[in-house]
């Protein structure tokens, strides 16, 4: 399991000064509605109608897909050290989570730029960037567009569409990844829920944008096509805590939840380190600890012995999604 990634403080403030005065059990009712819509895989904009729908999703859905953001960006950060954005384009931005966490990990990104085509994500969104304490949020260019017609505009150190091209149509994803790839200047980051539907989507996507000349950074060690066969699929997750309000909203009781998801990472540059990366929970056994990697050369099952201890302190730290290096003996 990735490391918890909570919302910085100054959104999580925000997010509980919009909450002053609102009927809980009312926001219970549009989040349990709102829940019922995206499992019928309806479109936020059938689901999203007002302000009170939005502040729903933002309680019960915005910590999840912030978590899963951090953690794709941080893993970026790790594998890519000299990579430091200057400028952002939130694609689909919803309520800009994707920037939230992108200004957390690179402090010094000077220009950012949201995009969403609903009215009632970006007003919402306009209000907790306010309150962030990243001057590029504060002065951020907010623009009303629909992911099928971006935006025009110059290139953008790094372009993030986190849980938005899930709504978008099959026929109408290898169009919309273009453009977002021509915007890309460095880097571009696709973040989506960790279902063998949008996997599978994803690696359609990443298929294409190789054939475009892009350098597949994360998470996969090799550019070739995916060695996971179903019902397998390559999917992360990161555990986040849920406040009162979040599960009251949800009606859970568990003081934590796992959100699954599944992504790529393309650059235009450097190229890419290569290394394995672990795909499922490593597994503590008698001997050691079991892990399922994917490879260069494709699937592969290691053990770390437990008497050899520095490899296994040092693995014990390691998660499902982080990297790994094997030994010269397994990694050509």
């Amino acid at each position: 399991m990735a490391a918890s990634s909570s919302p910085p403080a100054a959104l999580a403030a925000a997010l509980d000064k919009l909450l002053d005065g609102q009927p809980r059990k009312e926001l219970q009712a549009r989040a349990q509605r709102m829940s019922e819509g995206f499992r019928a895989r309806k479109p936020s904009s059938e689901t999203i109608r007002d302000e009170t729908d939005a502040l729903a999703y933002a309680l019960t859905r915005l910590p999840a897909t912030y978590a899963a953001t951090a953690s794709v960006l941080r893993r970026l950060c790790e594998e890519v050290p000299e990579f430091s954005p200057a400028s952002l384009l939130d694609a689909g931005c919803g309520l800009a989570s994707a920037s939230f966490a992108a200004l957390e990990i690179w402090p010094d990104i000077a220009n950012v730029e949201l995009f969403d085509r609903s009215p009632q994500f970006l007003a919402l969104a306009g209000r907790l960037t306010q309150a962030s304490p990243h001057a590029a949020l504060e002065r951020a260019r907010v623009v009303a567009a629909d992911l099928r017609a971006p935006p025009r505009g110059g290139a953008a150190d790094l372009v993030v569409a986190s849980y938005a091209l899930t709504e978008i149509d099959d026929d109408a994803l290898p169009g919309v990844v273009d453009a977002l790839w021509t915007r890309a200047g460095r880097a571009l980051a696709l973040i989506e829920p960790g279902t063998p539907r949008d996997y599978a989507r994803l690696m359609t996507l990443r298929q294409r944008l190789i054939g475009a000349g892009a350098r597949i950074a994360l998470p996969c060690p090799h550019d070739r096509p995916c060695p996971l066969t179903a019902p397998d699929w390559c999917h992360f997750a990161t555990r986040l805590a849920r406040s009162r309000d979040h599960k009251l909203l949800k009606g859970a009781d568990a003081p934590f939840e796992d959100e699954k998801f599944s992504y790529i990472v393309a650059l235009r540059d450097p190229e890419p380190a290569r290394r394995a990366r672990i795909i499922a929970p490593p597994r503590l056994g008698k001997w050691g600890v079991e892990l399922r990697l994917c490879a260069s050369q494709g699937i592969e099952e290691t053990t770390i012995a437990k008497r050899d201890k520095p490899s296994f302190k040092n693995i014990r730290k390691s998660a499902w999604g982080d990297a790994f290096n094997l030994g010269p003996e397994s990694e050509p």
